[in-house]
């Protein structure tokens, strides 16, 4: 698991405060909303402004583009590595 996937996985864990939970039962390819990890539009906020905190990128929530990013761990982490360049 890359550093960077591993830092989001924590990150989703210790925002959304999803006790037991450790960074290797999250998916990287899974989906982060519906029928993977289940997460909701509420999540998606404090997870958005965790990662704006953490990282610096900038986020549009009214973006279909976006979405697209917030899909999967994998694809959380190609955004953020491409807004970090």
């Amino acid at each position: 698991m890359d550093s960077l996937s591993k830092e989001i996985k924590i990150l989703i864990i210790e925002t959304l405060n999803l006790e037991g939970m450790t960074p290797e039962e999250i998916d990287n390819e899974a989906a982060l909303f519906g029928e993977g990890l289940g997460l909701d539009s509420i999540d998606a906020l404090e997870l958005g402004l965790a990662l704006k905190n953490k990282y610096g990128v900038v986020l549009s929530a009214e973006s279909e583009e976006m979405r697209k990013h917030f899909y999967s761990v994998e694809t959380l982490a190609g955004f953020i590595s491409e807004q970090l360049k």
